[in-house]
């Protein structure tokens, strides 16, 4: 049986990697945070699974910002296989807490490379690195793997340093290590912060005559979105190969926030522009206008590709809002 080691197990890609490794038969090993309250809502039905709780799946206390205790949890487990998915990931929130998103984004990595190296797995196992495509910035779609990077947040530059890490890692201590240059993923899971999230809750409140209006920024913003389930799946492939590599992930295809908006409004016969507003405060100090991948390196190496539509994707989003709200209104699911 292989052990992952998954940071960020409770955030969106975290959860379905989880579950694409727990039914590959591997044993996980998530790092959580310790906090006040739980968090780990896209996992707790692993959780309260007795089939995979304590005995595929393990939870561990740590934090990216502290050095030993991810030492300590390598040690511990001795991983075939980690994917480093904790991140402030955030981009507008960036540029409010730069410090606190370096420490982790950027650093945080520094620190597990540096644990690997330290408790003597280079050879041991495989790691995996989420970059993102906000480290193309203001180059000009598509963008692939030969594609200038220019961040345009302090997010972005943060990971364009971890970035780095990964391929200094890997070609000086000779560790398997593979970064994924993720373009823009959703699901039903994603943050209530994130914009396509926020639109598919904002028209499902609509229509429940729960919310009036939606503010929101840049309307003409274009992008590359793709689910996240096809996207870990992207992950696991690139640590089944012989040698690590960085790999751009993305549907081919950008649209429009009101691309977007038209989707999830129409789907419950909505016309958004009747309730939408353009908001200033939710402009960022530096824009990023179209990102739009090119992932015929996947495609050729990795035989992957995307299997869900921006379209399947988008309504999935607003009908799990609706059902969310029938229950809590009804108790019924």
């Amino acid at each position: 049986m292989k052990k992952a080691l998954i940071t960020g197990i409770t955030g969106q890609d975290g959860s379905y990697l989880a579950e694409l490794l727990l039914e590959k038969g591997y044993e996980v090993h998530g790092i959580v945070r310790r906090s006040s309250s739980f968090n780990r809502e896209r996992i707790e039905h692993l959780i309260q699974d007795p089939d995979v709780y304590r005995k595929s799946l393990f939870l561990h206390y740590g934090d990216m910002t502290d050095s030993s205790a991810l030492n300590r949890i390598l040690e511990r487990v001795g991983p075939d296989e980690i994917y480093n998915l904790a991140a402030q990931s955030h981009v507008r929130i960036s540029f409010d807490l730069p410090e606190y998103t370096a420490d982790v984004d950027a650093l945080g990595v520094a620190r597990i490379l540096d644990a690997i190296r330290e408790v003597g797995l280079v050879g041991e196992c495989k790691f995996y690195q989420a970059s993102t495509s906000e480290m193309f910035g203001s180059s000009p779609p598509p963008q692939n793997e030969k594609t200038p990077f220019h961040p345009r947040s302090p997010y972005a530059a943060a990971k364009l340093y971890s970035h780095w890490m990964v391929v200094n890692y890997r070609k000086g201590y000779g560790l398997h290590a593979s970064s994924g240059i993720l373009f823009n993923h959703e699901s039903p899971r994603r943050g209530r912060n994130f914009v396509t999230r926020k639109v598919a809750l904002a028209a499902a409140r609509i229509k429940m005559g729960l919310q009036k209006s939606l503010a929101l920024g840049n309307l003409d913003a274009k992008r590359d979105w793709g689910h996240a389930k096809d996207f870990v799946r992207a992950m696991y492939l690139m640590l089944q190969r012989k040698e690590g590599d960085d790999y751009v992930v993305a549907t081919g295809e950008t649209h429009s926030i009101r691309e977007l908006l038209d989707r999830a409004f129409g789907r419950l016969e909505l016309n958004w522009k009747e309730y939408v507003t353009v908001d200033e405060r939710y402009f960022r100090p530096t824009e990023v206008n179209a990102l739009m991948g090119d992932a015929s390196k996947a495609e050729k190496l990795l035989g992957w590709k995307p299997e869900i539509s921006f379209g399947e994707l988008v309504d999935e989003m607003v009908d799990c809002e609706m059902a969310r709200l029938n229950h809590k209104i009804t108790g019924v699911r």
